[in-house]
């Protein structure tokens, strides 16, 4: 990852236009190939940003300061950073990340889930837990009841974070013809609380949107019925 501390005016143009003025910011580009510019402010949300795949290219206007012009293959989206003054420039090896663990109801839903995955829509069954992709496991692998997989994401509370989340692992699964034979893998998005905005992203995505009953999952898990 490379972090970098500069005085820089940004110009977004795409599906729409953005402009920031000139200030210090941070910039950063993540080996993914996204680039995020964020403030001193408004919590962990970048200012602006470009999404994978996406290609920096590092030159100079006519009157010899330093530009950055960020663009996508697959749209008509670019990024223009011009940078008045470089403050830090550093890198930094992350290596790989072992990816977020669950707290244990997060985790105890997923376990629920996987023993009952017919509440979440009618005729679903289980093909596996944490599903591997390059980008990390989806939680649960179904398949519909006419046989078309499906990705489920679970999240105590569903905000927009969690949807762009699956939207990364639908696009990935997608391409795997072995997930694809009867048809596009689609999409739950599964939690105890599912926020507005969350709701409308998924639905404008076409992914499903299914608010979990932790408690009504509880007693249909009776202890009492277990041999051990």
């Amino acid at each position: 990852m490379r972090l970098v501390v500069a005085r820089c005016q940004i110009d977004y143009a795409g599906r729409l236009t953005a402009h920031l003025p000139m200030a210090t910011r941070v910039l950063m580009i993540k080996a993914d190939g996204s680039v995020l510019v964020h403030s001193d402010g408004g919590s962990y949300k970048p200012l602006n940003w470009m999404s994978p795949p996406c290609t920096l290219r590092e030159g100079a206007t006519e009157d010899g300061q330093v530009e950055w012009t960020v663009t996508n293959p697959k749209t008509d989206d670019t990024l223009r950073i011009l940078l008045a003054e470089v403050i830090s420039d550093s890198s930094h090896d992350l290596g790989i990340d072992p990816g977020l663990q669950k707290d244990g109801v997060e985790k105890h839903l997923q376990e629920l889930l996987a023993d009952h995955p017919g509440t979440l829509a009618e005729g679903l069954t289980l093909v596996r837990r944490e599903y591997p992709t390059a980008i990390g496991p989806v939680d649960l692998m179904c398949r519909d009841a006419v046989g078309l997989s499906v990705a489920v994401e679970i999240k105590r509370r569903g905000d927009i974070d969690g949807v762009e989340q699956l939207t990364r692992y639908l696009e990935l699964l997608n391409r795997d013809p072995l997930l694809t034979g009867n048809g596009a893998v689609r999409g739950i998005f599964a939690a105890q609380e599912i926020k507005p905005q969350a709701r409308v992203l998924a639905t404008d995505r076409g992914i499903a949107c299914a608010v979990v009953d932790y408690d009504a999952l509880r007693g249909l898990d009776d202890p009492s019925h277990r041999l051990f």
